[in-house]
């Protein structure tokens, strides 16, 4: 099976790179009516892929299926298809050069920019929100004019099977095509020769992707993570801190690129931080085993996986505070829940402190200035977010200023995300590129040069065109 989908996938691509030669780029009109069946076809598909995100990861809380995977999807269509006319503009730029500057375009000169279709776009999506991460970015895709193939995750099937039945019956294999199966099959998508390829998940894979698509050349925007601080500066609001990070941690159960990974806290306020969270998670869920607004970890690998992090971390002296408010016994239950627990004296040489956690796991460490945090950041990979809070505008800056990470929320996590005219992307081991509104539209376009010469022959007024000798140095010569 995995052999015929290879060769399947190879067919399309074909297909789609045949269509876009001889289709040309498609119109506003044209471009518009794709984007308005991404929105139909998840209108019409809303009920079974909450089903269908929930059977996958074994509980998933609805309303935030309902949310993220559907409502979500739907905005950056909307957002594109207001503003498409504006980012098909050709680009006007000023026809200047030495020595004489703008005086060129009064000769008649003209510089401009058209943006046009790479032409097919390859997609690999994550499992951690299949349906939005494989959706989203097709605003700026579709926006730009492009053909897609998608790859989605072969951890969450009862997604993908759903995700492959709706956009067959929205669209033309030539338009989008989605193919289903496990790593044989993503390693062969990620070796095809797309003109642009489109990676969102884990950086390890992303090296591997990466590789694989430098045989062909094939640009690349990636999508990664990465271990996103929170740095709660000394005049920040404790209560309004712990609601906001705890909603933001336990969202997905942690399984969020975005999700806070650890905090930095005042040494003096890490007690009231610590007690502020646990009484806010608390009331969130007050308990959780049976709880359909608490998410399950997605299967057994990945609950084995962040348990052995916590192993770790306890054998290396870290103080563990498990929030679980009606004491419940997780050692037997039907799905692979794991209570919010929080790391406090967190050390360097455990496991959770280098990887990407993944879980509704945090570690606390403190400061006693808040400079010992901005050194802490730049010591480690540049993250994909990063979260202040505080009133000091001055602290503030010097977090800002002095660190480097994809995007920035101040004051509450993740949220920068939802602003569509906002780039959203990595920087470094975190990702490479941008999407969302306008960005996303440039990000899957060409931005293609043109230049109108005037009717003066330039290089000839400034002595550049053979011979270049003057008559009379030919005639002493002579």
């Amino acid at each position: 099976m995995s052999e015929e989908t290879i060769q399947e996938m190879h067919r399309v691509l074909e297909l789609q790179k045949a269509l876009n030669i001889s289709e040309g780029a498609p119109d506003t009109k044209l471009r518009k009516d794709r984007l308005d069946r991404v929105i139909a076809m998840v209108n019409k598909y809303q009920d079974q892929i909450v089903k269908s995100v929930n059977d996958d990861f074994g509980n998933r809380d609805p309303v935030m299926s309902a949310v993220t995977e559907v409502a979500s999807v739907i905005g950056p269509m909307e957002h594109a298809k207001k503003n498409l006319k504006n980012w098909m503009k050709t680009e006007k730029r000023k026809a200047a050069i030495a020595p004489l500057g703008s005086a060129l375009s009064l000769l008649g000169a003209k510089a401009e920019v058209k943006y046009q279709p790479k032409g097919v776009v390859g997609a690999i999506s994550p499992w951690n929100f299949p349906v939005n991460l494989a959706l989203a970015p097709l605003a700026g895709i579709i926006a730009a004019g492009n053909r897609v193939m998608h790859k989605p995750s072969e951890l969450t099937p009862a997604t993908s099977d759903v995700l492959k039945i709706m956009i067959e019956e929205y669209f033309d294999e030539g338009e989008m095509a989605v193919f289903v199966g496990g790593p044989e099959v993503g390693a062969a998508f990620s070796g095809l020769p797309f003109d642009h390829l489109m990676y969102t998940g884990s950086t390890a894979i992303a090296k591997h992707v990466m590789k694989a698509a430098s045989e062909n050349l094939v640009p690349l925007t990636l999508e990664l993570g990465g271990k996103s601080p929170v740095v709660v500066g000394k005049s920040a609001k404790m209560q309004d801190v712990a609601q906001r990070v705890m909603q933001g941690k336990t969202m997905n159960a942690g399984q969020i690129c975005l999700a806070p990974d650890y905090a930095l806290v005042p040494e003096e306020k890490v007690d009231e931080f610590v007690k502020a969270s646990v009484a806010v998670t608390s009331d969130m869920y007050p308990e959780l085993k049976d709880n359909d607004d608490f998410t399950s970890i997605v299967n057994q690998k990945h609950y084995d996986r962040i348990q052995g992090l916590l192993e770790d971390a306890k054998e290396k002296g870290a103080d563990v505070v498990e929030i679980n408010p009606s004491n419940e016994d997780f050692s037997q239950q039907p799905h692979h829940k794991i209570p919010p627990t929080l790391l406090l004296n967190p050390s360097e040489d455990m496991k959770i402190m280098q990887e990407e956690i993944f879980g509704p796991v945090l570690p606390v460490k403190t400061y006693k200035d808040v400079s010992e945090s901005v050194d802490y950041i730049n010591s480690k990979d540049r993250p994909l977010g990063l979260y202040y809070f505080g009133e000091d505008n001055a602290e503030k800056d010097f977090v800002l200023d002095n660190t480097t990470s994809g995007g920035v929320t101040v004051n509450d996590v993740i949220s920068h995300i939802q602003m569509e005219d906002l780039p959203f992307g990595g920087v470094g081991p975190s990702g490479m590129g941008s999407y969302h509104g306008y960005d996303g539209f440039k990000e899957f376009s060409h931005a293609k040069a043109v230049y109108k010469q005037t009717k003066f022959n330039l290089m000839k007024l400034a002595g550049l065109v053979p011979p270049y000798k003057k008559k009379e140095e030919k005639t002493n010569t002579a």
